[in-house]
């Protein structure tokens, strides 16, 4: 079997996923740091390292950046507790085999380093017969890094290694989701990772142009082109260089505009809207579609040919509601960029109120979710966003709460339960608006918690 070197400060961990890798038959040594890792790795010669990120001293990620630079033969699997967008993009982009987040369970572990060694055995039957052959390996590409979208969701983290492996490829993407989730974002993080963060990003909203428009603003046009072309204009596919051409809802386009960028995709070639002569392209396209593009296909409405030539990497956004695991970091997230742009005052999300950003279903995904923070900010006037500041679908967040019922039994004299009888009848009264209802028992809002966190209310 293989030698793996495992490097976590956690000594029960490593002690468990010792255990479980040599019970099947790897020969396994520790690291509790990156530096003992390093002083370990010579002599040890693993076929694989196995690293938690945040320890003291050097990162996991300072100890991958290592190791590629000095032994591209020895693979990492990259652990964390603590992910980021930025770890795992990072971690993928500086060459990491897999990143995962913790817990790890053993099955887990143990069936990406299987996958990892088997990949191992067939790169080295490879490089045999290329070396046999007589070829060179492949130089190593340079990349950079910037930071874009948040989430933390299983799907998300694998939304963030693939941006990671394009970083070091130029391949055409084709991004997929319901309106509102955030693709765009998606694009541009491709975008700002890749080798060619340098060059511009331009965005073109194929539904907001007409075709004859939509031609002239990516393949430019001649003097004399149409009616009002007085002069000559470079088009996006020009200017964007070896950066990035973002097409949003490209399944809208039609048939006569596909036809012409078909042959851009296979060609690197493109006309000037009224010119006879072609330029060429380096640009990246991402694409991107909330369509069922096979059923488009499939009616004729969308070129087959094309649509291969799109999804060369295809990645699936989720929406909010399949990640609401997400909403915590999300909404934190958005809070503060909406507090930079309307120099509001709120700081933080009561627990009410991000309990009801989790329990709606978010039908206008991230975009709804930063539309309904961006006006509870203006409303909340106050360092804190409460239910009663949520607009969520077309109701306040206060009033879709659970209806405070259940009478207090007649024959219960106590003064409790005559102080619970009041507050479920105003609590009724205000659809559960607890601001309200502090206002009308002429106490405090902490106090009507307190007082419904006692009497054990709904809340």
């Amino acid at each position: 079997m293989s030698r793996i070197l495992l490097v976590d400060d956690d000594d029960d961990l490593r002690s468990v996923f010792r255990e479980k890798l040599e019970y099947s038959g790897h020969e396994v040594e520790e690291a509790d740091s990156a530096e003992v890792a390093l002083a370990k790795i010579g002599a040890f010669d693993p076929a694989l390292v196995v690293t938690d990120v945040r320890m003291d001293g050097l990162t996991g990620l300072e100890l991958l950046t290592r190791i590629r630079e000095s032994m591209e033969y020895v693979d990492v699997i990259v652990m964390t507790g603590h992910d980021t967008m930025t770890s795992a993009v990072e971690a993928m982009k500086s060459g990491a085999f897999d990143y995962l987040v913790k817990p790890v369970g053993l099955k887990e572990l143990e069936a990406v380093i299987d996958r990892c060694l088997s990949d191992q055995e067939v790169n080295r039957a490879a490089m045999e017969q290329r070396a046999a052959d007589g070829e060179e390996p492949d130089a190593a590409e340079p990349d950079t890094g910037a930071r874009t979208v948040v989430g933390r969701n299983p799907r998300m983290i694998e939304i963030y290694k693939m941006i990671g492996v394009l970083s070091r490829n130029r391949a055409t993407v084709l991004v997929r989701g319901d309106t509102g989730t955030g693709k765009e974002l998606v694009a541009r993080a491709v975008h700002d990772h890749s080798i060619h963060s340098d060059e511009p990003f331009i965005a073109v909203n194929c539904t907001a142009l007409t075709d004859t428009l939509l031609e002239s603003e990516l393949f430019g046009h001649v003097r004399g082109a149409f009616t009002g072309a007085v002069s000559g204009k470079k088009g996006y596919f020009e200017l964007a260089g070896k950066g990035t051409i973002f097409l949003d809802e490209i399944g809208d386009t039609s048939p006569d505009f596909q036809s012409k960028l078909l042959r851009v995709l296979q060609e690197r070639q493109f006309y000037p809207v009224g010119g006879e002569q072609p330029k060429t392209t380096e640009a990246r396209v991402v694409a991107a579609t909330h369509q069922p593009m096979e059923e488009l296909v499939s009616e004729g409405g969308f070129r087959q040919d094309l649509y291969f030539r799109l999804r060369v990497v295809e990645i699936h956004v989720p929406t909010l509601r399949e990640r609401k695991d997400d909403i915590p970091l999300l909404a934190q997230h958005l809070l503060g960029r909406i507090r930079h742009e309307t120099e509001a005052t709120v700081r933080a999300i009561s627990q009410e109120a991000m309990t009801s950003l989790q329990e709606y279903d978010w039908p206008g995904n991230v975009r709804e979710l930063e539309n309904a923070l961006t006006r509870a900010a203006i409303v909340a006037r106050g360092p804190l966003v409460g239910p009663e500041h949520l607009t969520l679908g077309f109701r306040t967040a206060a009033k879709v709460s659970p209806k405070v019922s259940g009478p207090v039994p007649e024959d219960d004299w106590t003064l409790d339960g005559a102080i619970e009888c009041q507050i479920r009848r105003v609590l009724e009264k205000t659809e559960g608006n607890k601001t309200e209802a502090a206002s009308l028992l002429g106490i405090s809002r902490s106090r009507l918690t307190r007082f419904v966190e006692h009497l054990g209310l709904p809340h």
